[in-house]
């Protein structure tokens, strides 16, 4: 069955820098294009990135243009977040997410990990 396990979160302080994975298994990571998706504390979910099947095209969220960088290694079936310049307003848990269809993307997710907590403070 397809497994989206998420590592790599933390405190860290503003400004600071942080990775954070997603190993997959359960399906053919390297046929998918794969997401990041946060969820600020009382908030609703925010896309924050996506990444094509074979790593060379990526987009990202006006909040984090610049500052984040997806990246994936589809040898190990493990896909990446670095974020740098982190602000508070990044405090959140960070998802890893599959789309439903393989070789493109919709932007509709059928899989979810559980989630990785970012939080960002002094």
């Amino acid at each position: 069955q397809v497994q989206l396990v998420e590592s790599g979160g933390g405190l860290v302080q503003p400004g600071g820098s942080l990775r954070v994975s997603c190993a997959a298994s359960g399906f053919i990571f390297s046929t998918y294009y794969m997401s990041w998706v946060r969820q600020a504390p009382g908030k609703g979910l925010e896309w924050v990135s996506t990444i094509n099947t074979n790593g060379e095209s990526a987009d990202y969220a006006d909040s984090v243009k610049g500052r984040f960088t997806i990246s994936r290694d589809n040898a190990k079936n493990t896909l990446y977040l670095q974020m740098n310049s982190l602000k508070p307003e990044d405090t959140a848990l960070y998802y890893c997410a599959r789309d439903c269809y393989p070789h493109s993307t919709l932007y509709e997710y059928c899989y979810w990990g559980q989630g990785t907590e970012v939080a960002v403070s002094s």
